[in-house]
């Protein structure tokens, strides 16, 4: 059985059905990291972008210092957040494009973008004009991926830009080949969502647009009808969420603060205070959000009991894994592709999700044991149900 190495854990075929899989060399305590892992590429949602989230172009650092992001996230100017030394934000250190005056949290990401596709696509003085072909693509994206957002458009001109400045295209082109891009899972009968009849006429435009903006004859199949759909449903299945918030940073740092207890139980109150003025303006929406493919992590499989979680501790696009209980050697390393919620609901709930996005029906340990539960166990349940119904 083939398998790829990576330090503490490492690739190998599971089964025909169920594909890749990563599994650990060692053993693993609670709490422990498993593995940190950098994306091949990644990029800012564009509602997110579009709402002033001002984040890295290349790593998705905050670019916002902590109180600014509070102050425009509760529309409360006049909030200011004691003990400024604990926001990490430092716009000393930002870099521009010189030609379109994209943002950089440093000279470093700005150097690796150029290096790996901003050379393709920087935009010059027209970065702000509506009418030029990117921003054009990226609005009609808008048009088709509503809020909460998933994936971005930005993620496949990237890799088409990572292409066409290769000196190597081939190596780049392989690096993509591992993810996977199946439109459909045919032994389930089920479709990747985006890829529904309801946005047939979306994704024509945006597969013409995107052929006039970037075509490539090392590359010409992605630019077809079925290669622009592989495309979507790889972004789609392998798109791996990525948050970031200077304010979040912010909070995380003073818990680091020597304070009296009367000073500490005082911070935490206003800290208390700031999330509930942040959840009646801005909801859940806090953090600079985007999404990246990252070659380990996509090798993960589901579960809805999982082993393992993602988290995001630098602040940037650098995804940290870590054990959620003790893992044993050669054990399966499972994550959840659900969040907090959606696995908290009905089984019936978490297949459809699971469906839509993932192409799979889960047979995890929760999933066998609640078998009998069901089908339907609310009336949000089967509303959605009923209404898939309709659009088949």
């Amino acid at each position: 059985m083939a398998a790829h190495v990576f330090n503490n854990v490492r690739v190998i075929h599971m089964s025909d059905s169920k594909g890749r899989g990563l599994v650990s060399c060692n053993s693993f305590q609670k709490g422990d990291t498993l593995f940190e892992e950098k994306p091949l590429v990644c990029a800012q949602f564009s509602w997110n972008e579009l709402y002033k989230y001002l984040a890295c172009e290349y790593c998705l650092r905050s670019l916002e210092s902590a109180e600014d992001m509070v102050k425009r996230l509760t529309t409360n100017p006049s909030l200011t957040l004691p003990h400024p030394e604990c926001c990490q934000v430092d716009p000393s250190k930002y870099a521009a494009c010189p030609q379109c005056k994209k943002m950089y949290c440093s000279v470093a990401c700005r150097d690796q973008a150029a290096s790996q596709y901003h050379q393709v696509l920087c935009k010059g003085a027209s970065e702000d004009d509506p009418n030029h072909p990117l921003n054009r693509l990226v609005e009609d994206w808008r048009s088709f991926h509503y809020p909460p957002e998933t994936t971005s458009i930005m993620l496949i001109v990237k890799m088409i830009a990572m292409v066409k400045q290769a000196q190597d295209k081939g190596k780049v082109i392989s690096l993509f080949s591992n993810f996977v891009n199946t439109t459909s899972n045919e032994q389930e009968h089920i479709a990747h969502k985006l890829l529904g009849e309801k946005f047939q006429v979306q994704r024509e435009v945006l597969r013409q647009q995107l052929a006039e903006i970037m075509f490539d004859d090392s590359i010409a199949e992605w630019f077809t009808s079925e290669g622009f759909n592989s495309l979507l449903a790889l972004i789609g299945t392998n798109g791996q969420g990525i948050g970031s918030s200077s304010f979040s940073h912010w909070v995380k740092n003073t818990e680091n603060l020597s304070l009296a207890e009367e000073d500490k139980k005082s911070l935490d109150e206003f800290i208390e205070k700031v999330y509930e003025q942040l959840d009646e303006v801005s909801g859940e929406f806090l953090d600079c959000e985007g999404s990246g493919l990252y070659h380990l992590q996509s090798s993960c499989n589901h579960s809805c009991v999982p082993n393992a979680e993602i988290t995001f501790p630098n602040g940037d696009h650098t995804l940290v894994m870590v054990a959620l209980r003790d893992i044993a050697p050669e054990e399966e390393i499972t994550i959840s592709y659900l969040g907090c919620c959606d696995l908290e609901r009905s089984r019936h709930s978490r297949q459809k999700v699971l469906k839509e996005n993932y192409l799979f029906k889960c047979a995890c340990e929760k999933c066998q044991l609640q078998a009998d539960d069901a089908s339907v166990t609310s009336e949000e349940d089967l509303s959605d149900e009923q209404g898939d119904d309709m659009e088949d």
